[in-house]
């Protein structure tokens, strides 16, 4: 079936329904940003398979709406589809809600699934739409009725992060979440997001691609929690680690029956930008609802010292895997057939060498010559461009590790390059490390620090439509809040989080030319504490990945001294640390690529 046969079904389906326009997102039952198979229902009616983005289907008319990182990969798989790409956040591009509120009609009905929308979401189209009197169906999945060949839902089993990994206990966590549900005088708290479950019971598994979650739903009390999930997920270790705790487990979807149950006596804590719209409604009107941030979202972030130890552990085998494939790949480039998605498997190969690692974090992005323009390209049979001496290469990867999980970016030069990809290649280079140099008082936001990293682009009148970084879960979400990097304030119109000790965000700045190239350099960042004295606080950022800069595409003469200084400190540390697991070829190498310049 062809996007537009899809789509003439779905126009089918909203007809005998009497909806005037349909939206599918990009997101599962909870809200994640990266989803199981049986979820992508957004890529299965358009053809654009990028992580972000939501439909909106009408009677006459089909969007797509996504953000700068995916505008050039939407507008080459959305042609021939029939669906207009409507480029987020450009000027005199409607919102969404601009949208729905121009084509509905007075009286009309909006449909979609409410497992996939989430609350705040869903209350903000009701908002919206409420002076044209617009309902709201959100009871069915519409999608389900098309798509004959849905993959089911995962049933991948979980395993328990022990406490040499974790740092804390279950038990513990439990405590400093019921302590922070009394302070909001609530009685009952709803978990649906993914991430905060299995950071809060200890668990991992398999259910999303590159994310190690287990599908599930919780509720706690101040006596009980109650699980829901498929129970043959769940070993006997994981069982007998929540022993004492009153952990009662009921099947997945029982969650829309139970939170029905609720009464005037509860208190509901919720964030509802991380529970969904079903769930909302489902609650009794009785139920007080306390909307907030889940407490969960920043106990996480902040990550306790066993945590970072394991993290710079994770860091040194992704640096040795890393560095023996930036070795390889240019000790081989031009002498035997290497594409992006050989390149891509290699590296693979090379993480899987490593003791404790489980999985890539990430779906890989490894684009030579101009595919690096758009940011997070994936190569297909199709795409797959054959690499020579000559050009950028660059690779986004990552990997899940029992000690944590990395995101990483080179950029690396396979031959010779022109004066004007040096050019670039070091004013990113430079952005990377300024940001990672920075020295800030407390109580900083990443909004504060972000000019810091796109000074050396936007001296040369360049931009890149992304923020600068996000937060890394640890074995969790590769993008994780509520930190980040970026000079704009969020589109949720919450406040930017407080840069605090022990979180874990990455520094990324880059530069895409379309049809041309694109150049990326990332390492990830751990916030720490400075000196203290009678102005305050300061605050710094200690770099944790270990590898190399490629010198090959470094202007020296475009450095000052103290990030030439910053560079040949990071290449030291980098040999320092790596040379022990290289082989004494690998390392004759490595000398050249640390080298002082």
């Amino acid at each position: 079936m062809s996007v537009t046969d899809r789509i003439a079904k779905l126009r089918k389906l909203m007809e005998e329904r009497k909806m005037d326009a349909y939206i599918i997102p990009s997101a599962d039952n909870h809200q994640s940003e990266y989803v199981g198979e049986h979820f992508k229902a957004r890529a299965f009616i358009s053809g654009f398979t990028g992580s972000a983005g939501t439909v909106i289907i009408t009677k006459d008319d089909a969007g797509l709406w996504t953000d700068g990182r995916y505008f050039i990969q939407a507008e080459k798989q959305l042609e021939g589809s029939g669906i207009r790409l409507f480029r987020m956040a450009e000027p005199d591009v409607p919102t969404k809600e601009e949208y729905l509120e121009s084509v509905l009609p007075d009286h009309g009905v909006l449909g979609f699934d409410g497992k996939v929308i989430g609350a705040s979401e869903g209350q903000n189209y009701e908002e919206v739409l409420k002076e044209k009197a617009v309902s709201i169906s959100y009871d069915e999945d519409l999608i389900s009725y098309i798509w004959e060949d849905r993959p089911a839902l995962s049933n991948a089993p979980a395993f328990l992060l022990d406490l040499a990994y974790a740092g804390e206990s279950t038990a513990s966590k439990l405590e400093r979440l019921r302590e922070k549900m009394q302070e909001a005088d609530t009685t009952v708290h709803i978990l649906s997001s993914l991430d905060d479950i299995a950071w809060l019971l200890n668990i991992r598994g398999g259910d999303v691609m590159y994310t190690p979650l287990v599908l599930s739903y919780a509720v706690i009390t101040m006596e009980d929690v109650h699980l829901f999930i498929n129970e043959s997920k769940l070993n006997q270790e994981i069982l007998d680690s929540w022993n004492g705790l009153s952990v009662i487990l009921h099947p997945y979807e029982e969650i829309y029956t139970f939170v029905k149950t609720l009464d005037e006596t509860s208190h509901v804590l919720l964030d509802p930008s991380r529970i969904n719209y079903a769930i909302y409604k489902n609650l009794p009107d009785a139920t007080e609802k306390v909307e907030k941030p889940n407490p969960t979202t920043a106990f996480k972030a902040i990550k306790n010292e066993t945590e970072l130890k394991n993290i710079r552990a994770s860091h040194i085998k992704d640096g040795v895997a890393f560095t023996k494939f930036m070795y390889w790949l240019k000790k081989n480039v031009g002498k035997m057939p290497i594409t992006e998605r050989s390149a891509s498997d290699k590296l693979e190969e090379f993480r899987s060498q490593q003791a404790g690692f489980i999985s890539p974090s990430f779906s890989p992005i490894v684009a030579y010559k101009e595919h690096a323009a758009m940011m997070h390209y994936s190569a297909t049979p199709e795409s797959d461009y054959e690499l020579k001496p000559e050009h950028f290469l660059l690779a986004d990867t990552g990997g899940n590790y029992y000690e944590g999980t990395t995101d990483l970016t080179r950029t690396v030069a396979l031959g010779p390059v022109s004066d004007e990809l040096k050019t670039h290649f070091t004013a990113v280079a430079r952005g990377m490390m300024n940001l990672a140099r920075a020295r800030f008082l407390y109580g900083c936001r990443g909004v504060n620090l972000d000019i810091l990293a796109r000074e050396p682009m936007w001296s040369l009148n360049i931009d890149y439509k992304c923020g600068t970084g996000h937060g890394v879960g640890y074995l969790l979400n590769i993008h994780e809040g509520p930190a980040s990097f970026r000079w704009q304030l969020s589109p949720s119109g919450l406040p930017p989080a407080v840069l605090e000790e022990g979180m874990v965000i990455t520094d990324e700045p880059g530069i895409y030319i379309e049809d041309s190239h694109g150049i990326r350099l990332e390492n990830e960042l751990v916030v720490r504490k400075g000196e203290k004295n009678e102005f305050g606080q300061f605050m710094g950022l200690e770099n944790v990945t270990v590898v190399p800069i490629d010198l090959d595409a470094i202007v020296p003469e475009d450095l000052n001294k103290d990030e030439r200084n910053y560079l040949n400190s990071y290449h030291k540390f980098v040999y320092e640390t790596l040379s022990p697991y290289m082989t004494e070829e690998e390392n004759e190498w490595l000398k050249v690529y640390t080298r002082e310049i």
